[in-house]
């Protein structure tokens, strides 16, 4: 999650310089609910130790409204139809949702 926010930080910076102003946050979804609360939760737990310089990084950028957080379920998740191998019915329907239609295989 941190190397998406870091992209998402250097993304926005870019748009800024090209002169386009955009206040909105950057919306991230995520599957993991666990990740979600380390994020969003200041308290460290000894499992957590691994991850506590990422965790901060994210949670700054949350906290100063550059990156908003919103969990999804992995039967939504649009990402996994370029990184899972799929069914068809799951692939079908991300296609769906993608917007995307086969052009040589018109509906009739």
């Amino acid at each position: 999650m941190a190397t998406t926010v870091a992209e998402l930080v250097w993304l926005k910076g870019l748009i800024e310089e090209l002169g386009v102003k955009h206040d909105a946050p950057a919306t991230l979804f995520c599957d993991s609910q666990a990740t979600l609360q380390i994020a969003a939760n200041p308290v460290f737990h000894e499992r957590t130790k691994h991850i506590k310089i990422d965790c901060h990084f994210v949670r700054e950028k949350i906290h100063k409204g550059i990156v908003q957080t919103f969990h999804i379920s992995s039967n939504e998740q649009q990402t996994d139809i370029f990184t899972k191998s799929l069914g068809v019915a799951q692939h079908n329907y991300l296609i769906s949702k993608l917007g995307m239609k086969d052009i040589y295989h018109p509906p009739t």
